[in-house]
């Protein structure tokens, strides 16, 4: 037999954090191969075209990557509500985001929505079901 030791809740918290970063990664860097990105990038005709919108945007993806070493770092209380907020909050805007991408060109985006929301609705789960400690 194998031995199977039981992983501590902040090491699973933090390694499906790191999962969630490397999807939206991959589906960043996807999204470069759909046909005229490119072009709109350097036309600055895209979503992001202003300061304050990159700025929003990267406060927002700065919150996964954080969460990383906060689900390893933090104490229990502050760390299981971060993980249920967040989770829930990513949850929601990846639902947003895979329904409106349900076209050819964007079913990977749609598939890693998909897939990230599954991540953090665990990561939420995980959370809200903390293990207590043993009371004597």
């Amino acid at each position: 037999m194998l031995d199977n030791p039981r992983v501590n809740i902040k090491i699973k918290l933090s390694a499906l954090w790191t999962s969630v970063v490397f999807c939206y990664l991959y589906g960043d860097y996807f999204e470069l191969y759909v046909p005229e990105k490119v072009d709109s990038l350097i036309t600055g005709v895209n979503v992001l075209d202003s300061p304050s919108k990159l700025l929003i945007a990267s406060i927002i993806l700065a919150i996964p990557s954080l969460m990383v070493a906060l689900s390893i770092l933090l104490n229990p209380r502050v760390n299981r509500f971060l993980n249920v907020f967040f989770g829930i909050l990513f949850t929601l805007m990846m639902l947003l985001i895979g329904a409106n991408s349900l076209t050819p060109w964007y079913s990977f985006y749609a598939f890693l929505a998909f897939l990230e929301s599954l991540i953090t609705i665990l990561i939420v789960w995980l959370a809200w079901k903390w293990p207590r400690e043993a009371v004597d």
